[in-house]
């Protein structure tokens, strides 16, 4: 249950895909062996350094578009600062108290998508510069160039390598290749993750001690997954109002029964093991992408350090 992850994107990924995606098997890749013992010192990145970093994607990405002749905005790596993820169940009271499900912060992500300024400049470019402006940010489709990687979720991904989106990661990360493979694999292991966390057989007990204490408040949940569905759908507006309530309400009870229960104590366990046996499996991986993310931060510093000037292009809606 994948819940409330902020998915900052400008409308030129949001109308064009930046990666295909071609299915070629069930199986999971092969583990990488052997690491470059110089990846162990590299330290993971804080929140206000990925911040860095995608801002500095960000600009990169401008610069390219603008060489092409396309304008583009910078958008926030986390647009909502409430924005939370709770892949198994909400264990945060006060945050559910607030938000419930998050059906507000959904409504202020379509409000977000609605108004952001890329979609308007791309909606008002004739089709074919729409269609060159998607090419432009990312690559040409099909290129001689290509990226691949095989996911450890069982999938080939491919892009081409032409694209701003694809530039600015080699200005960024220096060697495009190993970055791209990295980010394929280590940006699945969330998803592996929590596909081995949920059939482990103590988090299925943990779910049936948690719909029982559910029960007990007269909220007939198997699961969380069921209790959030219930409230995926908006009431109509006569209903609105009561229906808010009593999403506020599951949510809340939802967070107080994991706790009762021992099951936010049970996940983040289970969660921790995973977590710990996909990093050793993927150890080159996922060190080599902390590696290249630490290589790139003085970069990406120096780069918003002498950005001062305002080089981001006028609302269109307001021109």
């Amino acid at each position: 249950m994948r819940r409330h992850r902020p998915h900052p994107q400008t409308a030129l990924i949001a109308l064009a895909v930046a990666a295909s995606l071609t299915a070629v098997s069930c199986e999971a890749s092969s583990p990488s062996h052997d690491p470059d013992p110089t990846v162990a010192a590299a330290r993971p990145l804080t929140e206000r350094n990925q911040d860095v970093l995608h801002d500095a994607e960000q600009r990169l990405i401008q610069s390219c578009m603008a060489a092409r002749g396309f304008r583009t905005w910078p958008v926030p790596r986390r647009p909502l600062a409430e924005d939370r993820d709770f892949p198994y169940v909400i264990d945060d009271v006060r945050w559910a108290s607030r938000h419930g499900y998050g059906s507000d912060l959904r409504a202020q992500r379509e409000q977000l998508r609605t108004n952001d300024p890329n979609q308007r400049y791309l909606r008002r470019l004739q089709p074919g510069d729409r269609q060159r402006a998607i090419a432009a940010y990312n690559g040409e489709q099909p290129s001689a160039a290509r990226l691949q990687a095989r996911s450890p979720l069982g999938m080939t991904v491919t892009r081409a390598s032409d694209g701003c989106t694809a530039q600015a990661q080699k200005q960024l990360y220096g060697d495009l290749t190993a970055w791209f493979r990295a980010d394929v694999v280590t940006g699945a292991l969330p998803a592996l993750r929590r596909q081995r966390v949920v059939a482990d057989g103590e988090f299925k007990a943990a779910v049936k001690k948690w719909s029982a204490c559910m029960q007990k408040r007269g909220l007939h949940y198997t699961d969380p997954d069921q209790a959030r569905a219930a409230f995926i759908a908006p009431g109509t507006t006569s209903e609105n109002a009561a229906r808010r309530r009593q999403e506020v309400r599951t949510a809340v009870a939802e967070a107080e029964c994991a706790d009762d229960t021992g099951f936010t104590t049970a996940v983040g366990r289970l969660d921790r093991r995973y977590d710990a046996q996909l990093r050793d499996r993927y150890r080159n991986e996922v060190g080599s992408r902390l590696r290249m993310e630490n290589a790139a931060l003085p970069r990406a510093r120096a780069l918003l350090t002498t950005d001062r000037t305002d080089t981001t292009p006028t609302d269109p809606t307001k021109e």
